[in-house]
């Protein structure tokens, strides 16, 4: 894996779940998401906000990537950055880290529903497109669906 060492995504992927955890608190899916510069540092992080702000596109990821290229450097490029993110990617989300350049995408839980990172359709590693990034599935993969898996039950009244 080239840019941020094990340590670095073990650590942004803990925070990504921690972020997960709170983004409950107001009723959305616990989906948290972290970007790290090309040397490890934290660029930006965020919750998903769907349910918060009321904006369809507000993911963890989205959300994440645009305050990452607001501090990166490069404009919207995000040339070097690791996504690193509690669920696969849906299809806009994966779009999007292909669109913003990262490096690499790290996720948690896989999502056979929607995944687009391998599961259901694989988005980011399209041949037709300029850009792929390297994906790293199944990261602190059962703490991730766990979150997800409680979440749905409560949702669900069960």
């Amino acid at each position: 894996m080239t840019g941020p060492g094990a340590d670095a995504v073990d650590a942004a992927m803990g925070r990504a779940l921690e972020l997960a955890a709170a983004a409950q608190v107001w009723g959305d899916t616990p989906i948290g998401a972290v970007v790290l510069g090309p040397g490890g540092q934290v660029l930006a992080e965020a919750a998903n906000e769907r349910e918060r702000l009321g904006d369809p596109t507000a993911h963890a990821e989205v959300l994440a990537l645009r305050a990452a290229a607001r501090v990166h450097g490069d404009g919207w490029r995000l040339t070097g950055a690791t996504l690193v993110v509690t669920l696969e990617p849906c299809t806009m989300c994966a779009g999007a880290s292909v669109l913003a350049r990262v490096a690499h995408v790290v996720y948690g839980a896989d999502d056979p529903k929607a995944g687009a990172a391998g599961s259901l359709w694989d988005v980011v590693r399209d041949r037709r497109l300029n850009h792929r990034p390297q994906v790293t599935g199944g990261v602190r993969a059962e703490e991730s669906a766990a979150l997800l898996r409680a979440f749905f039950r409560r949702q669900r009244g069960l």
